[in-house]
């Protein structure tokens, strides 16, 4: 498969990158921290994640291990690499955790940690800080999956004389064990026929 269509699959109980699936023993969350272990491991930011930004960590790194990606170095960064996402429950996962620990006025314990996850760019930021990405990040909240939404709003990162790629892609997240995340790289003049290769990995996620 061409570099440009390399693509990650992940929801709670399956990993797939170029429709190879990955081992794991695990489901939800447990899965995602099995998968950090067995193929990332040198971040430990990411226990500290709400689940959105797990699960599109996890497939970023996965899809750039892939694609033999070379990630810059600890003082290099790079402009020419969008960050391109989608969902439509947006932080709805995170919220809700958070309202748990203040609905209770006996047992009253709102979390820092928690509160700093619910807004749903936060995956993209957290993406772009371990990438070293200084392009443009963007998170659309939309109301359904839309192939051809999609594939206009990644093709319009390209606009600018500066992008080369886009990481571009679906990350969903109703609840703690509960996500559907697709992403994919997207090279520059490699967007004919993205509407229809989006539709296609949005159908073998069943969304």
């Amino acid at each position: 498969m061409e570099k440009e269509f390399s693509y990650v699959i992940l929801d709670s109980g399956r990993a797939v990158v170029n429709g190879r699936s990955l081992e794991h023993e695990q489901t939800g969350n447990a899965m995602l921290a099995e998968l950090y272990r067995a193929h990332i491991g040198d971040w430990p930011k990411f226990f500290k994640m709400d689940t959105l930004s797990k699960a599109g960590f996890v497939a970023s790194e996965l899809l750039f291990k892939e694609t033999g990606e070379t990630r810059c170095g600890q003082d290099e960064f790079t402009a020419h690499r969008a960050v391109v996402l989608f969902g439509t429950t947006a932080s709805l996962c995170a919220d809700t955790n958070y309202q748990e620990t203040i609905s209770d006025r006996d047992n009253y314990y709102p979390s820092p940690a928690l509160f700093v996850y619910t807004l749903p760019n936060i995956v993209t930021g957290e993406i772009a800080i371990r990438g070293h990405f200084r392009g443009e990040t963007s998170f659309y909240v939309v109301e359904r999956p839309d192939a051809a939404q999609m594939a206009f709003h990644i093709a319009c990162a390209f606009d600018d004389d500066v992008t080369d790629s886009v990481l571009a892609g679906w990350v969903d997240s109703r609840r703690n064990d509960d996500f559907q995340t697709f992403f994919t790289l997207v090279e520059r003049g490699a967007l004919e026929g993205l509407e229809d290769r989006i539709r296609t990995i949005m159908n073998n996620l069943n969304i």
